[in-house]
């Protein structure tokens, strides 16, 4: 079978950008994934999320790598605090999730020289947790207001040869990175 499937995802967010997303997204009828990070003042949009058929799913609460990457116990200590918001906002657990800077990421090794990465994973398994990477980067985070033809042009190469796209995207207020 030759179906082709693109995966949406949203990191980093909510932020003021999220519900234009929400809306483009409503309008065309398409659902996406979104990787939320805890913000104040947003509870509505989370509860959108849920509520609009997309899923919800745990970036991490702070996205603070010198203090989620230091231990095993602080990573889950800070995606706790998150799953419990959200499932008490939403009534969902979220039980997907995405590590900041993708599960083979580097910039672990900053905070802990010990393999932490490994360890979180094997964690955050055996807690019931499902984690996803990316395979297509839409490099709209690559600048601080990206071009559009740059976002499109990544995603269209990027995806060309996959059978299954993941695109990875923001929705983070740049002016707050």
């Amino acid at each position: 079978q030759d179906t082709k499937r693109a995966y949406l995802t949203f990191d980093d967010g909510p932020s003021v950008n999220t519900e234009k997303i929400l809306d483009f997204l409503k309008a065309n009828n398409i659902k996406a994934t979104f990787f939320v990070i805890g913000a104040e003042g947003y509870d509505d949009l989370y509860k959108r999320i849920v509520d609009e058929g997309h899923t919800l799913a745990i970036h991490s609460n702070t996205h603070a790598y010198d203090e989620i990457y230091t231990s095993v116990d602080a990573f889950m200590k800070d995606i706790g605090v998150l799953s419990t918001k959200l499932e008490k906002l939403t009534g969902v657990k979220p039980n997907i999730l995405r590590f900041p800077g993708g599960s083979n990421n580097t910039i672990s090794n900053r905070y802990n020289s010990t393999g932490i990465m490994d360890k979180i994973i094997d964690k955050v398994t055996k807690e019931g947790y499902h984690y996803y990477d990316w395979n297509v980067d839409s490099l709209d985070a690559s600048a601080k207001l990206q071009d559009k033809d740059v976002i499109v042009k990544s995603v269209l190469d990027g995806a060309k040869d996959m059978k299954n796209a993941i695109i990875l995207m923001h929705r983070r207020d740049r002016k707050s990175v």
